[in-house]
């Protein structure tokens, strides 16, 4: 599934349509109430982690915060043959997306913060008129995604050897003329916003102390970072390539390993993450130099196994035992730790 880079993009995405107003809703979500989004205004975006939040409210709302007045009655498009500089809104045809750098992942592989704020063509809200918001949750899947303005499109075969684009899951056509299309994800309503920036790996609120607390434990380091509760947004890519730069074995204990190894590991998940961000923001590929490979940058033979705790979920791991050696040593490891 996307991880928080990407999911910060995605907020990113949706951010320039906050203040516009919902003209037309579709989408293969048999999610309740979603058609009620109809002449709704999109009034807040957050990404926290891996999920994505977002909050519409009344039209009137802004006009009586002092915004600008609400536009007229929202009309549905007639026909696909309406006017040439509204036929984006009167698409139908739907589908679920693949992200960029998913489709690089292997057939066995199925699962910052930017220092810059978008700003909003809305006014600031009271608290009364925040709590007046409904919002929307998401969750992306593997291969989820969000586009702007276009519609995704096959770009290989199916099984079945058919070229059917992906279905989306939401598509919001607002006033303005543009629209925002959801492929792949779970949608909930929410009463607000679960944002946590003490553990999102991208936000400058991020709790290194916290973090490195959990590290600390008595347990494989790569179980930890998996863990959303200190690491929000780090998901298993980000997960393999920080182990590698750090030099540390997956399955090491973490309270065994010296405190500035922990902290080098803190310092690759922040700054990867960044990376990986503004390399999306650029339109920029990301190189991998554990994930999926067969041999380390040095050319030593990587080692790949499945990882995660014995009651939990488990997950695709890539390690180079030169380079990463484990500690403690395979063997001597408790049994805790034994698998």
């Amino acid at each position: 599934m996307p991880e928080g880079p990407s999911v910060k993009r995605f907020q990113l995405l949706t951010a320039p349509f906050v203040g516009q107003v919902v003209a037309k809703v579709g989408g293969s979500s048999r999610q309740r109430n979603l058609k009620d989004l109809k002449a709704t205004r999109l009034q807040d975006s957050q990404a926290s982690g891996k999920n994505l939040f977002l909050a519409f409210g009344a039209v009137l709302e802004a006009w009586t915060m002092g915004g600008s007045p609400s536009p007229g009655p929202v009309e549905e498009e007639p026909t696909i043959q309406g006017k040439a500089d509204r036929r984006a809104c009167s698409l139908t045809r739907a589908q679920e997306g693949q992200e960029e750098d998913v489709a690089q992942l292997s057939p066995k592989e199925h699962s910052v913060q930017r220092k810059q704020e978008t700003e909003r063509s809305v006014p600031d809200t009271s608290d009364a008129a925040g709590d007046t918001w409904q919002w929307l949750h998401f969750h992306f899947g593997l291969f989820g995604s969000i586009r702007a303005n276009e519609f995704s499109r096959a770009n290989k075969p199916n099984r079945r050897g058919d070229w059917k684009d992906p279905v989306p899951r939401l598509v919001l056509h607002f006033d303005s003329g543009g629209f925002l299309v959801f492929y792949n994800c779970q949608i909930h309503w929410c009463t607000s916003p679960t944002v946590e920036p003490a553990s999102d790996i991208l936000s400058p609120k991020f709790h290194r102390g916290q973090a490195l607390a959990a590290l600390r434990q008595p347990t494989s380091i790569c179980y930890t970072l998996l863990d959303q509760r200190y690491f929000s947004g780090l998901g298993n890519i980000i997960k393999n390539e920080i182990l590698y730069l750090a030099r540390i074995h997956p399955l090491s204990q973490g309270s065994l390993l010296a405190l500035s190894a922990l902290e080098s590991l803190l310092d690759h998940a922040v700054q990867f993450s960044t990376d990986w961000l503004h390399k999306k923001l650029a339109g920029k590929g990301l190189h991998y130099q554990i994930y999926l490979k067969e041999k380390c940058p040095l050319g030593h033979e990587v080692m790949q196994g499945t990882l995660g705790p014995q009651d939990g979920f488990k997950r695709l791991s890539w390690w180079c035992p030169q380079c990463q050696p484990r500690v403690p040593p395979e063997g001597n490891e408790p049994k805790s730790l034994k698998h």
